[in-house]
């Protein structure tokens, strides 16, 4: 609706995670590097947490972005609720025609999969978001098929990536053979005030503003006392106080709309 109005090419603040709006700051490159060199150096298991609303599926794409054709890999996002669905699930997201084929038959598939990406010099990696609502038994089947492996490397590099519950599941004594192979850690924190707003310039410069719209100190203060940091509560906000500076014809966002923002976003507009 606003984007004629303030000249922008892209909404700048859409809740879908796309990598090319990554805000690169500090923590973003040290969560990243974290990824990359357990990839890398093949350790097995990564895990990524971090609060709701961080960028953790935002980094996952970006991630993904920045392995080349030396390397196989699957984004698992759809919810599963038992061990023949994930491995039919994971079988698919590398394209793998299981059709028709029970549990077994599927790992065999994926098996030979691996095996054969081994052959041509490829590394396998498999990435799952929201790991938290992953019942034991599918976390168990998950290091299982890392088993999968030759005398000298392991055939499936997989990325646990969940919000700080899954910190609290994996030290459950049930699940310590999971958790004593995951060797690389890393936990994305919110924000601070500076990071704030750099975050919200970086991502209107990303939609092609050029210096309008712009946020007065204060709004920024307060979209960070809000926020909190938290990358899709900063979205969220700057989207309706963008909103509210289209309907006042402000090119200007001050302290005042974003107060509007927030009353809507709470549902108290008319209060």
């Amino acid at each position: 609706m606003y984007l004629k109005f303030y000249a922008l090419t892209l909404p700048p603040f859409d809740l879908t995670p796309n990598p090319r709006f990554l805000f690169n700051s500090a923590k973003h490159r040290e969560a990243i590097n974290h990824l990359l060199y357990g990839i890398r150096e093949r350790k097995g298991f990564v895990q990524l947490t971090g609060e709701i609303g961080a960028g953790k599926t935002t980094l996952s794409r970006a991630l993904l972005e920045q392995l080349d054709s030396h390397f196989s890999t699957a984004l698992l996002l759809t919810p599963v609720l038992d061990a023949s669905e994930l491995v039919k699930a994971i079988a698919v997201e590398f394209g793998l025609n299981v059709k028709g084929l029970d549990r077994l038959e599927t790992l065999a598939t994926i098996n030979d999969f691996l095996i054969q990406q081994l052959e041509q010099g490829k590394d396998t990696v498999l990435i799952i978001d929201e790991a938290q609502n992953f019942s034991d038994d599918l976390l168990e089947q998950v290091r299982q098929l890392s088993n999968i492996e030759t005398d000298d490397r392991k055939l499936l590099q997989v990325i646990l990536i969940g919000q700080p519950e899954l910190r609290q599941r994996l030290n459950h004594p049930r699940l310590r053979q999971l958790r004593q192979r995951i060797t690389v850690r890393y936990h994305l924190r919110a924000l601070n005030r500076f990071e704030t707003a750099q975050y919200i310039k970086h991502r209107l410069e990303m939609a092609g503003a050029n210096g309008a719209p712009y946020f007065s100190v204060a709004a920024l203060w307060r979209i960070f006392r809000y926020s909190q940091g938290v990358p899709r509560l900063i979205n969220a906000l700057c989207d309706k106080a963008l909103l509210a500076g289209y309907v006042q014809q402000s090119k200007r966002i001050n302290f005042s709309m974003v107060g509007r923002a927030i009353r809507e976003l709470e549902g108290e507009l008319h209060a």
